[in-house]
């Protein structure tokens, strides 16, 4: 992107990394880092993408928080956004146009919701937590 930590990443700026490359680019996702700022932990939901993105990109790898339990939420919602990317990738033609970089419609018409992502990792985690807490030596 085009800070270290990009808030945002459009089709634009992949067309424009493309053409520079000659090739369909890797993203190494700063969004969750925070080896650089110890004090930062960013657990909101995979967002700041715009939809169809995969079929742009060779692809992605996500840099996670420096602490391993702070990762579930990052991590959750990326697959569930890779999962609403899977479909964009059958049509690439339609990356990056359809819609605005935060929140839409969501489930409602197959496209990624950060907060419904959200909403649904949150729901997880505490089951992943309340498991652990059954388990024996816990």
């Amino acid at each position: 992107g085009p800070k270290v930590v990009s808030q945002e990443l459009s089709a634009e700026l992949l067309e424009e990394v493309e053409a520079v490359l000659r090739r369909p680019p890797v993203i190494w996702d700063n969004l969750y880092a925070n080896d650089y700022d110890c004090r930062r932990v960013f657990l909101g939901p995979y967002m700041g993408r715009a939809p169809g993105l995969m079929a742009r990109l060779q692809g992605l790898l996500l840099n996670p928080n420096c602490e391993l339990q702070a990762n579930f939420i990052p991590i959750h919602t990326l697959g569930t956004w890779f999962g609403s990317e899977l479909g964009s990738c059958a049509h690439p033609e339609r990356a990056g146009t359809e819609g605005a970089l935060g929140d839409s419609q969501g489930a409602q018409d197959g496209s990624y919701s950060p907060q419904e992502a959200l909403e649904l990792a949150l729901r997880d985690w505490v089951a992943e937590i309340n498991q652990q807490a059954l388990e024996p030596g816990k």
